[in-house]
């Protein structure tokens, strides 16, 4: 809003005249003054803000490591414990002293550090600064620390030596007996009084920031309240004029604007066509600009063929209609959040003429997204009815006892799920709820498993994908909105129930609803074809030699744990030993791979066997993995010896594939054969050689 112009003759009328000047300070005078006190604010609560924070991100190192002093007091008595049981059984304890060692160090460094303030070796292994505590408190606790730590030590240093006598290690066993549930109390205090520490600064940092907000506030107020007075004198005509044009482009739904000769927006849009692009825009911005990045350069490029047609007069508008490049495009586009969304648009232009020439076009843009994903959910729906049909029909070549076996565990499993799921709404604290999660994952695997034996891809299929929806969450560790997370997992299992429902009605027509015991015959040419359909679908060659002699005496619930570990145990043969025929050929083995899976008795014990002449299993693999996957440090993974190391395939999350796939990548399966055989009471042995076979021998009381 301009000043109104001095009258002609007075002093200061030109444009650079310093009453001019005065006259246009004055004027916003109080505006210039409220920013600048709005600033001031901003910048002062920025400061106080920064300065906070940075205390109480030096309190949360502090806090860390006074949580982990408390587990390093246990630890030491763990360790000197271990130290001495190994002593007394004639056993070399390198490994607890090291271990002794290291938690010694590390807590009497920390102790040091939260008394005068040090750089210590943080939560990750790098070195962190921890500032001394703060308040009487902490300086109380810490003192009554040291003493009792500095007696610990000269009783520990002998240990620590390598070489103690009985009675040395017999007095500092004695001390961690006696003083160890002190010194934890004592860390315990000291966790809560930095705890407290912190606590105060926060409440501080809201109080500037509560205060720092409300005076901006204030101030935004009263420069809201001038600046508004002083425009709308000057508006009111402009609203008046445009009220009627604005109410029009603000109800319609469909993208309007006009687009001038130079492919340039006109000055007029309606709010949907800013929404339909999901970006904003504003008059004269360049159409095809706009619509590069949504669109391939071919569709872009047939459309400023297609405009430049339209805008030539002597071009008839209605025999070009049919060509429209944009008549049905699919793009995509940012929502409100910043994410990505597919959307389907249908661009439509109409000639605006004046006297012969074409003055500009009118664009129509409809958001055709809904049609679209009918239609596609339609189609969706017709593959969905042949899967299910397909899978229908398989289920009635299956053996009748196998399908009614099938549909017992499976109904029992995915129950058990829902129970774990609806158990979360009660559990105490993110990790409560990544276990049941992990619990979940390992029913709806061996479902997978089961599914696949049978044929039954399409519900092996929708297993997968519920897999994929709790990795999706456990991977996240519970980061973000857990519970809208949790929200979108009973859809998919209730999917998974009712094709497994489908399936209970064809199980029960022919034996009735009791269940039957599963022929050992059909159970082995199952894994069979399992091993065939794993083996193709990996584009590799095998031949399965399966044997489950006696499988029927077992207990139901026994023979159901067995069934899933041959299953598991079947798929990881296939899989992760057998290799490519290309690769079998270059080593000088046959392309075809060979998996045995025997049940036999063995004695007052059963065993169940499963060997591959496979790539077997490389430690260094498994070390690459580990390292690869973040869960130790190059140093860490020195200290341990390949048993140990291979150890961690049976780790949930654990996996060496490539990729994630129908059968492979998740890290569930040997999880849940070792969940299985603690379960079963088993022992497990695996034994393998690089380049020619790994073999795993599970036994178990008959």
């Amino acid at each position: 809003v301009l000043p109104a112009p001095l009258a002609p003759g007075r002093p200061g009328a030109g444009r650079g005249g310093p009453a001019g000047g005065r006259f246009a300070l004055g004027k916003y005078r109080e505006i210039v003054v409220a920013v600048a006190f709005f600033l001031l604010f901003d910048l002062g609560v920025l400061v106080l803000n920064f300065y906070t924070s940075f205390q109480i991100a030096e309190d949360a190192v502090g806090i860390n490591l006074a949580g982990r002093q408390r587990m390093l007091s246990q630890r030491t008595a763990k360790a000197l414990l271990s130290v001495q049981a190994a002593r007394s059984q004639g056993l070399p304890a390198r490994q607890e002293l090291d271990e002794l060692g290291n938690a010694v160090r590390l807590f009497d460094v920390s102790l040091k550090g939260f008394q005068a303030g040090a750089t210590v070796p943080g939560g990750d292994g790098h070195p962190v600064f921890l500032p001394a505590a703060q308040g009487a408190r902490a300086a109380e606790i810490l003192a009554k620390a040291q003493a009792l730590w500095t007696p610990y030590q000269q009783r520990l240093a002998p240990v620590l030596a390598g070489a103690p006598t009985e009675a040395e290690l017999q007095a500092a066993a004695d001390y961690a007996k006696t003083h160890n549930l002190q010194l934890l109390g004592l860390m315990n205090e000291l966790t809560t009084a930095l705890e407290a520490v912190a606590a105060q600064r926060a409440t501080t940092l809201r109080l500037v920031q509560t205060g720092g907000i409300v005076l901006a506030l204030l101030n935004f107020a009263f420069i809201l309240f001038k600046f508004l007075r002083r425009l709308r004198s000057s508006d009111a005509a402009i609203e008046a004029a445009n009220e009627e044009n604005r109410e029009i482009l603000a109800s319609v739904r469909e993208g309007l604007f006009l687009m001038t000769p130079d492919f340039r927006l006109g000055s007029q849009l309606s709010q949907s066509a800013r929404q339909l692009f999901g970006r904003a825009l504003k008059p004269g911005d360049p159409f095809f600009e706009l619509l590069s990045p949504l669109v391939s350069e071919k569709v872009l490029r047939d459309a400023r063929d297609y405009v430049e047609l339209l805008f030539s007069p002597h071009v008839k508008e209605a025999l070009v209609q049919d060509i429209n490049p944009l008549s049905e495009v699919e793009l995509m586009v940012k929502n409100r959040l910043g994410q990505d969304q597919r959307r389907h648009l249908s661009f439509h232009f109409n000639r605006v003429q004046e006297d012969g020439a074409v003055r500009h076009l009118l664009v129509t843009v409809q958001d055709i997204t809904a049609r679209m994903e009918l239609a596609h959910k339609l189609q969706a729906e017709r593959q969905r009815s042949q899967k299910e049909l397909s899978m229908l029909l398989k289920a009635l070549d299956a053996d009748p006892a196998l399908l009614h076996q099938f549909v017992t565990r499976a109904e029992a499993g995915l129950l058990e799920v829902n129970e774990l799921l609806r158990g979360t709404a009660s559990a105490r604290g993110e990790a409560a709820v990544l276990a049941a999660l992990d619990q979940a994952a390992r029913r709806v695997h061996a479902l997978k498993g089961d599914a696949a034996t049978l044929g039954l891809e399409t519900l092996a299929g929708l297993a997968h994908a519920f897999e994929t929806g709790l990795q999706r969450i456990r991977e996240s560790g519970g980061s973000g909105d857990l519970g809208e997370a949790l929200l979108a997992l009973p859809l998919p299992l209730e999917e998974l129930l009712g094709q497994v429902a489908a399936l209970k009605g064809l199980a029960e027509r022919p034996r009735g609803s009791e269940a039957k015991p599963v022929a050992g015959e059909a159970s082995e040419e199952a894994l069979a074809r399992l091993a065939q359909q794993v083996a193709s679908d990996q584009g590799k060659r095998v031949r399965a030699q399966v044997s489950l002699d006696g499988l029927n005496a077992l207990a139901a619930e026994t023979r159901d744990r067995v069934h899933e570990i041959a299953v598991q145990l079947l798929r990881n043969a296939v899989v992760h030993g057998i290799e490519a025929p290309a690769l079998r050929r270059s080593a000088g083995k046959d392309a075809e791979g060979c998996v045995e899976l025997q049940l036999q008795r063995a004695g007052a014990e059963w065993q169940l066997s499963v060997r591959d002449d496979g790539a077997g299993l490389s430690a260094p693999l498994v070390r690459q993995k580990l390292l690869a996957l973040g869960w130790y440090s190059p140093l860490q993974l020195e200290q341990l010896d390949d048993r140990q190391v291979i150890a961690h395939i049976f780790r949930p999350g654990f996996s060496t594939a490539d990729g994630l796939s129908l059968h492979a990548g998740r890290g569930v399966g040997l999880d849940l054969v070792q969940t299985h055989v603690q379960q079963l009471g088993a022992r497990i042995k695996l034994s393998a050689t690089p380049g020619r076979f790994t073999e795993f021998r599970i036994r178990f009381a008959a």
